[in-house]
């Protein structure tokens, strides 16, 4: 079954190349970046030791840096770069003609 999101227009966007924002959708804090002029949304907290990712930095090859442990993400797709198997969580973003929009994914009955 593939997912189904809720999609949340983004109002003043305004995100540097290679530096890290972070912003608010329904109460979620989510960082976004924009790297070689494409813009990606990941989660604000490291999966390995909960680690704030707007505190890291956007590497040379794309990867967003984990200030804690130098855990590396790809911001594409949330792949642990650095090997140590954990999974980054990435959000879709679309642009649209009034705007982007970023998607979270909808969640049925107590999260399930």
């Amino acid at each position: 079954m593939a997912k189904q999101y809720n999609w949340h227009r983004l109002s003043d966007l305004y995100v540097i190349d290679g530096e890290i924002t972070v912003i608010e959708v329904s109460g979620k804090k989510i960082c976004m970046t924009r790297y070689n002029g494409q813009l990606y949304a990941f989660a604000y907290k490291c999966p390995h030791a909960g680690g704030i990712m707007a505190d890291g930095y956007i590497d040379d090859s794309g990867n967003v840096v984990c200030p804690l442990h130098r855990y590396r993400f790809n911001v594409k797709n949330g792949y642990n770069s650095s090997g140590e198997g954990f999974y980054l969580k990435t959000y879709p973003l679309e642009d649209r003609e009034d705007g982007i929009y970023l998607g979270l994914e909808k969640t049925g009955l107590f999260g399930w």
